[in-house]
């Protein structure tokens, strides 16, 4: 359990790292021109702090326990990936269905990022795990 909670700790400070990074020089770039109005100019604090406690969960779930169990980072990876590129797609794609001005652009990055990042967080992860004696559930 305390690998568990170790890869959730992990993946959630790397998750933030790399996601304020990445929004923080993305969003004057390419979300603002390519979604103009729709964006706010501050996030709803209590919904982004829901997605990044709660992700996390969803990664050390799909991702790193059964990485874990298969004793692989390779199969984490693969793993980390296809969450994030299903979970990013469901927002963007759901988006893009519903949402008036919608970017294309917006939503193939989206999806090549969340991947990326689900990917990355999910691998640090599974090593922090695995360095504290968990690889061989």
């Amino acid at each position: 359990m305390k690998s568990y909670v170790a890869a959730y700790l992990a993946g959630l400070a790397a998750m933030g790292v790399l996601d304020f990074a990445w929004l923080r020089t993305m969003v004057p770039i390419v979300y603002r021109p390519h979604l103009g109005e729709l964006l706010l100019e501050k996030p709803v604090l209590w919904a982004a702090a829901a997605f990044y406690l709660l992700y996390p969960v969803g990664i050390v779930l799909f991702a790193v326990a059964p990485g874990l169990r298969a004793n692989s980072l390779s199969i984490t990876l693969m793993l980390g990936a296809a969450l994030g590129s299903f979970a990013y797609m469901t927002y963007d794609l759901t988006n893009m269905s519903t949402l008036r001005g919608w970017s294309v652009t917006i939503t193939a990055i989206d999806i090549l990022w969340g991947a990326f990042l689900t990917c990355v967080c999910a691998g640090i992860g599974y090593v922090v795990a695995t360095w504290l004696g968990a690889g061989s559930l």
